[in-house]
């Protein structure tokens, strides 16, 4: 696996849905590779910082409403 390839594949090995195969080849180039250990750093920080920014606090009684709404 080239450094192009593992780029390709970083989200699915952030999501486990790698095949066997493929991770086996994802983290052989991993160990040999710092400028995309590097790239997998910064890509994995920068999923968590997205989450965060668009977390919006639900409101307790928006919530109880949803959850009322959907139990119908």
């Amino acid at each position: 696996m080239n450094c192009r390839e593992s780029i390709d594949v970083l989200a699915d090995y952030l999501d486990a849905t790698l095949t066997p195969d493929v991770l086996a080849q994802l983290e052989a180039h991993l160990r040999v590779c710092a400028p995309c250990r590097a790239y997998l750093a910064t890509y994995k920080r920068s999923a968590e910082l997205a989450a965060k920014v668009n977390r919006v606090e639900m409101p307790p009684e928006v919530r109880q409403r949803l959850r009322d709404f959907l139990s119908r």
